[in-house]
Formats: C-alpha cells, sequence, structure tokens
C-alpha cells in the first residue's frame, strides 16, 4: 500500500507512523507543504495521513497551500481513499466536509483523559480500546462531527475528539502518533503559545515531557492503523 503523509511544519512530523511503515512495509512518503512541495496524483496514492499544524482551517491568506490541500483532499475523499486526519488534519476533513472548526473557550494542551463512546467500543475498527486512557492534546480549535460521520471520542474539555466519515476517513483531535522526541520539538517551537495560554487544561512543558504515557499511544497509534489501512 502507497500511504502520502501531508506536513504543515517541520516541527511535526509522522512520528512513530514511519516507524510503523517501515516494519509493514508500506512505502511512506509525504508532502512539506512548508516548503511548497507539489501534491501528488491522488490517483498514484491508497491512503492519506494528514498532520497536525500550529495554523487554523482558516488561514487560507496566510498559507495560501492550504487552499490545493483541501481540493486534494477532497479529491481523496472522494475516490474513496484512506483518509486519517490528526489535530489540524482532522480540522481540515471537518471543513473538507462542510463542517464548522470553530475556536474553544481555551485551549487544550498536555496529557489529559479520552473517552471512547459506546459506539466506537462496538465497532470492528476501535474494539480493541480502552474506554477511557489518556492522550496528548494540542489544539485551541474543534470541529463538528461531520454529516454521515459516527462521533467515536469525547472528553471534558471538546466534546468531539474524532468521528468516522464512512468507513474510509478517521478524524482523530489527539496525537496518538507523537513521540518523545517529537513532542520535545514541539514545545521547542511554541515557547510563545505556551507563555500565552492559560486555564486548567494546559500542562507545563516537564509535565508533558516527563511522562509514561508514549509506549502506550504509540502502541495504540500502530494497532489503529493496521486496522484501519488494512481494512
Amino acid at each position: 500500500m502507497r500511504i502520502h503523509y501531508l506536513q504543515h511544519v517541520p516541527f511535526e512530523g509522522p512520528g512513530n507512523i514511519q516507524s510503523w511503515a517501515n516494519e509493514h512495509g508500506f512505502k511512506l512518503k509525504g508532502t512539506r507543504l512548508f516548503m511548497a512541495e507539489e501534491l501528488p496524483d491522488p490517483d498514484a496514492i491508497d491512503g492519506l495521513i494528514i498532520m497536525g499544524g500550529p495554523m487554523s482551517v482558516h488561514d487560507e491568506k496566510l498559507y495560501p497551500w492550504l487552499r490545493k490541500e483541501k481540493q486534494f483532499i477532497h479529491e481523496c475523499i472522494k475516490r474513496e481513499k484512506k483518509v486519517l486526519g490528526i489535530c489540524l488534519g482532522a480540522q481540515l476533513i471537518s471543513d473538507t466536509l462542510a463542517a464548522k472548526v470553530t475556536p474553544m473557550v481555551q485551549k487544550e494542551i498536555g496529557w489529559f483523559p479520552l473517552i471512547w463512546t459506546d459506539v466506537a467500543q462496538n465497532h470492528p475498527l476501535f474494539n480493541y480500546l480502552p474506554k477511557t486512557h489518556v492522550v496528548l492534546h494540542w489544539h485551541g480549535e474543534q470541529f463538528d462531527i461531520p454529516d454521515n460521520s459516527l462521533h467515536i471520542a469525547f472528553n471534558e474539555a471538546c466534546v468531539n475528539q474524532a468521528f468516522l466519515y464512512q468507513k474510509h476517513v478517521l478524524g482523530l483531535q489527539f496525537h496518538l502518533e507523537m513521540t518523545r522526541e517529537g513532542l520535545a520539538d514541539l514545545i521547542a517551537n511554541s515557547e510563545e503559545e505556551l507563555k500565552s495560554a492559560g486555564g486548567s487544561w494546559i500542562q507545563s512543558p516537564e509535565e508533558m515531557i516527563n511522562t509514561k504515557y508514549f509506549a502506550d499511544n504509540n502502541f495504540l497509534m500502530e494497532k489503529l492503523l493496521e486496522r484501519f489501512f488494512r481494512t
């Protein structure tokens, strides 16, 4: 299977998705949109992964490539490619499917509990997941669930944490793919955001880095990738 990822900034790459692809013999290539690299022909790929980033889906004037990216995502969905969006990636999918993406009352940055809905617990893609577990969040906007989608995860800070559109499009607001090294890079490039952010849903860099949750989250990411891209 040929999987392609879209990267929006240098410090939010594929994380452990890269090692998973290497171990399972998948061809994983990417487009670095911040480097003005060209998007591939949708027919030249079998699956798409859209990574996170600090920009908003509404920032097309600041980042003109967002418009082309949305068109590309739309084409991949229309052609029934497997499409996975993470954080900003999920918001881009939601926007592409005509659902709203809006600012949150306060940002959610850090390791906080996630709850999978009963729908997810009984779905073959997700029925191996624990009912609740701690995942990494880093977002100040939230998506509405697109029409014809299943609402599959939530928590106290953000009611819409994940959705499945039809059978081939998955949006996750959180970061199961993040490695310790990747998070350190993200933190180093987000000092101003962390200084200006406030509220009960913001953790310090020390709290985020010195945690036991990386291995568990990466394991769950690999299981989810295996089920999503092989079914």
